[in-house]
């Protein structure tokens, strides 16, 4: 099939209507048109279902998004390397990531990636976890680090490991000396907390309600570094992943105490990319020293 048609397939499937993919790729709605309908003609199907509001992929429609996304990212991927053999091996790693795993613990690994592949370039592109491993699934992004607590369609996960939630405090506070805390045990202090729509709130929120706790927030945020912040300046405490601080805690004169109840026991980080995709060499060598720095920060230093 041939690979304008194709990208102009996906780009009408990811924005649901004509006009719009006609915007952002500057062609004529008539010539995207064109190649729908050529496409149909070939595979034999509808491609979409029309609807009031917009234009869904039918079932063929999903089975060609996949093979679609999956060539063109082969292709890109050969093209690649064979620039790169007069290049230098230049190579543009894009990679989609959970703000938690943004601010410090990536730009230490893109640093030190590019003191053996220094023609590397960086993109990272950061959201929610879902919207993360999105990106990945639709192929615009190759690579992406994020919290998840379920299993992800079309996604390869090359690395998972249990992510629990920790508190986070200032180290001279008197959570500090506990070995572990409750959540229950938190209930004495001003809680800074992630808005709804990211993994710790969502958890937080599942086990105070198995719990039956009712926490009364001074300070939401979907800035997490704010947090952060806060905490340094109050007695409050917030929520965090131990990756996220794990280099900051004596820099910064924090403290992450364990909590106990299991629900936060619950959530992964993983390294996704997309299932079925042969990953460039760049890439992989990436992926191999991002996982390996997720499990030693010592290979950081």
């Amino acid at each position: 099939m041939d690979n304008t048609a194709l990208r102009y397939f996906l780009e009408v499937a990811r924005s649901g209507s004509l006009s719009k993919a006609s915007e952002r790729l500057y062609v004529a709605v008539s010539a995207l048109s064109r190649q729908i309908a050529k496409l149909e003609e070939e595979v034999g199907a509808a491609l979409f279902e029309r609807r009031p509001r917009g234009m869904v992929l039918s079932d063929a429609g999903r089975v060609l998004a996949e093979h679609a996304r999956r060539s063109l990212l082969e292709t890109e991927r050969v093209t690649d390397e064979i620039r790169g053999l007069s290049n230098g091996s230049r190579a543009t790693i894009r990679v989609a990531s959970s703000e938690g795993v943004a601010p410090y613990f990536l730009p230490q690994v893109f640093a030190r990636f590019l003191k053996t592949h220094p023609a590397t370039q960086f993109q990272l592109d950061v959201s929610a976890p879902s919207v993360a491993t999105q990106r990945v699934r639709e192929g615009t992004a190759d690579i992406a680090v994020c919290f998840s607590v379920a299993p992800e369609k079309d996604i390869h996960v090359v690395y998972s490991q249990l992510a629990p939630i920790f508190a986070l405090v200032r180290r001279d506070h008197p959570l500090v000396a506990r070995e572990s805390v409750s959540l229950a045990d938190l209930m004495a202090w001003p809680l800074a907390i992630d808005n709804q729509g990211v993994t710790i709130r969502q958890m937080f929120d599942i086990a105070c309600s198995l719990e039956g706790l009712v926490f009364e927030p001074v300070f939401v945020s979907n800035y997490h570094a704010a947090l952060q912040s806060f905490v340094l300046l109050t007695d409050a405490v917030t929520l965090t992943g131990f990756l996220t601080v794990r280099s900051r805690l004596v820099m910064e004169g924090l403290a992450a105490v364990p909590i106990s109840n299991p629900e936060l026991h619950q959530r992964r980080l993983q390294v996704q990319t997309m299932a079925g995709r042969t990953l460039p060499h760049a890439l992989q060598a990436f992926a191999e020293l991002l996982t390996g720095a997720i499990h030693d920060p010592a290979l950081l230093d």
